[in-house]
Formats: structure tokens, sequence, C-alpha cells
């Protein structure tokens, strides 16, 4: 997702989509652990995804 779309979401949907994001890599972890998952680079997207949403909501506060 882009920081210019963040930018625009209220710090409460930044916290519903951080929420959202974090059971994803979560999903995403035991699908790597099982061997289900192909694409790794997701879960790199995911993080990156969590660090921008952590830096809106701090710089908000």
């Amino acid at each position: 997702m882009k920081i210019k779309d963040l930018k625009e979401k209220t710090k409460q949907e930044l916290q519903e989509l951080l929420s959202e994001r974090r059971k994803k890599i979560r999903e995403l972890k035991f699908g790597l652990a099982s061997g289900k998952v192909k694409n790794v680079r997701e879960l790199h997207v995911m993080r990156r995804d969590i660090a921008r949403i952590f830096t809106l909501i701090n710089t908000q506060a």
C-alpha cells in the first residue's frame, strides 16, 4: 500500500488496517511453515506496510 493512500486514512482506520496486516502475517508464517505459500515476497510487503502504518500513527499523535 502506498504512503499516499495511508495518509488519507484516520487514526482509527490505520489501527484497523494494522490489526488486519498482523493477522495476514500470522497466516503467511503458518503457510510458509507448512509449505503452502509460494509467494515469499508477500511477507516482506506486509512487514513494510506495518512499518509505514506505525510511522503514520506516531506522526499523527
